[in-house]
């Protein structure tokens, strides 16, 4: 079997209503023997999707030719023999995952077996599942919501918690108390009446939605780590499962200075990439939850190297899923095999239906839990209808 051609797609989908742009890119590796693969390049979200989209070119020249089931030579190729892959960063990283996955797809649909398969077979038969960034609201008509007040807080987690979900994540301090995301300074020590509103917010959450239903607090490294510090020793007390990303993971001392100095699980990931970057997080033991994502850390071939090291040091693992539906089914593969799974993230944005309409199938959980796709290959692929609306460049 050989590659014939790649197809970068620009997905079309119409966010006019969603709170910010969604861009996913994905990759469609067509070979000689009529069997296609589908990945997708994880920057839909943030600055980059064009720079995804012009790497993914980049990199599927190189790769014409070659046997699509030699995944480990191919990714070996994308790193070693184009000079800047061994300095890694976001967009090569991202387009080499975009590739790596469709690799995998054509793979499984060639041997006549789902993914999870070839990474093991299945550790668990259904996969626990959190609501995640419900600051910006839950359920029906959630896409303009941005939510203030911690009444409206506790609102929005007891919508998730009645619809099976016995987990939330939330960032209860990026909105202020006008309602505008990410406009206020973070950085330092912060005012108390900033902290306290943050309090405030988790404690009505967790008033609303009791003890037995974990609570993630996700910052999003606006925080820096004299911020992150102050704050996370102040909701010590109301039993968060974990606090995700509290500083930038650029400098791992940082981070293991917050674990230091708070008593909640640190989690971290979905800007850390490669088996390289997680390793001083190991060494250090800084992260108790890595958070790779399948489409920016390398792909299956990449990402099941980081989670069996994470096995190595007691760390266990939740893919990060902020992406189209490729990027779910990618995941729930993932976490069906590691034995070192802890839960599975649903971005309210994989709840909207200009984002679920663009594939084929539309992966839910329920009363909380995912069921893992049992189609051949990833399971999941583009409509038609889908490409011929999106932009589409050929490499051959």
């Amino acid at each position: 079997m050989k590659i014939t051609s790649v197809d970068i797609i620009d997905v079309a989908n119409d966010f006019s209503s969603a709170t910010s742009k969604w861009r996913p890119v994905v990759v469609k590796i067509n070979t000689d023997e009529g069997i296609s693969g589908f990945g997708e390049i994880g920057l839909a979200y943030g600055v980059g999707a064009s720079a995804g989209f012009g790497m993914a070119k980049d990199l599927s020249k190189i790769i014409i030719g070659m046997d699509p089931l030699k995944n480990e030579a191919i990714w070996d190729k994308m790193q070693k023999k184009t000079f800047w892959g061994q300095g890694g960063g976001t967009v090569f990283t991202a387009a080499m995952s975009g590739i790596d996955i469709a690799l995998w797809d054509i793979k499984g649909k060639a041997l006549n077996v789902p993914i999870y398969q070839l990474l093991g077979g299945k550790t668990r038969d259904k996969i626990r599942t959190y609501a995640s960034q419900i600051q910006f609201g839950w359920g029906d008509g959630a896409d303009k919501a941005m939510l203030v007040e911690p009444a409206h807080y506790a609102e929005a987690a007891r919508i998730a918690v009645a619809e099976g979900y016995d987990a939330i994540k939330v960032d209860p301090l990026a909105m202020d108390s006008r309602g505008n995301w990410n406009q206020q300074n973070l950085l330092g020590v912060l005012p108390d009446k900033v902290l306290r509103l943050g309090y405030n917010r988790l404690k009505a959450i967790r008033e609303a939605v009791g003890a037995d239903v974990d609570i993630i607090v996700e910052l999003h490294a606006f925080t820096d780590t004299t911020s992150s510090i102050q704050f996370g020793k102040m909701i010590e007390d109301l039993g968060i499962y974990y606090l995700e990303e509290p500083v930038m993971p650029l400098n791992p001392k940082q981070m293991k200075k917050v674990a230091d100095h708070v008593n909640i699980p640190i989690a971290a990931g979905e800007r850390i990439y490669t088996r390289w970057g997680y390793r001083p997080f190991f060494e250090d033991g800084s992260i108790d939850v890595i958070q790779p994502d399948m489409c920016t850390c390398g792909g299956f071939t990449e990402v099941k190297k980081i989670c069996d090291m994470a096995h190595v040091y007691d760390v266990t693992v939740q893919i990060h899923v902020c992406g189209g539906p490729i990027s779910t089914a990618a995941a729930l593969h993932m976490e069906a095999a590691i034995p070192n799974f802890i839960i599975h993230e649903l971005h309210r944005y994989a709840l909207l239906k200009p984002n679920t309409q663009t594939c084929v199938h539309n992966y839910m959980p329920k009363n909380g839990m995912y069921e893992v796709p049992e189609l051949l290959g990833l399971g999941q692929e583009l409509t038609l209808e889908t490409i011929k609306a999106s932009t589409v460049e050929t490499v051959k």
